[in-house]
């Protein structure tokens, strides 16, 4: 994905990016959590304003779900969201918005008028391996559909770093 960054990332300029599924409780908490672990790991927190959010209120104020959170802690990454529902508002607060699959991309772009569709995207736009451009929803599945949307986001949110990490300027103390 061609990020078109409008804006030099600074630690007075963070750059705002929210992960989005359905529920808020799975994917997008997963994906909050891993790049906040990959930023943190680079030393580079201060430069992102890190949130996930869901398309529905179905679960909102629940932590991620309890496989999701088995899954990550194996990984040593920690996952602090609670759920919350997309807002309008949202759309102009982030710089980016990551959608988890094409449902949950149909609905952020409901929400969006022409001004904010730059900044809305797939996360498996950054995925080397791509597949079929979806984080599956493992909620239904077994712990190896857990394991496995840990793999891809992992993989996702470190070539997102990787494209946004020439935009960072730290400052000049």
């Amino acid at each position: 994905m061609d990020l078109s960054i409008k804006k030099t990332i600074t630690e007075e300029q963070s750059y705002k990016i929210c992960f989005v599924c359905l529920g808020n409780i799975c994917r997008s908490p997963t994906a909050e959590g891993v790049f906040q672990h990959l930023v943190e790991e680079e030393g580079l927190a201060n430069f992102f304003e890190i949130d996930s959010a869901g398309t529905s209120a179905y679960h909102e104020g629940e932590s991620a779900n309890s496989n999701s959170q088995r899954t990550a802690n194996k990984h040593g990454v920690t996952l602090h969201s609670k759920a919350r529902r997309l807002r309008s508002s949202d759309l102009d607060h982030y710089d980016l918005i990551l959608a988890m699959d094409d449902n949950n991309y149909a609905n952020i772009l409901r929400l969006a008028s022409e001004r904010h569709e730059d900044n809305i995207g797939r996360m498996r736009d950054f995925d080397p391996r791509p597949g079929n451009g979806q984080v599956p929803d493992p909620y239904a599945g077994g712990i190896d559909g857990f394991e496995k949307v840990f793999e891809i986001v992992k993989r996702s949110c470190r070539e997102l770093l990787n494209e946004l990490k020439p935009h960072i300027r730290p400052s000049q103390s």
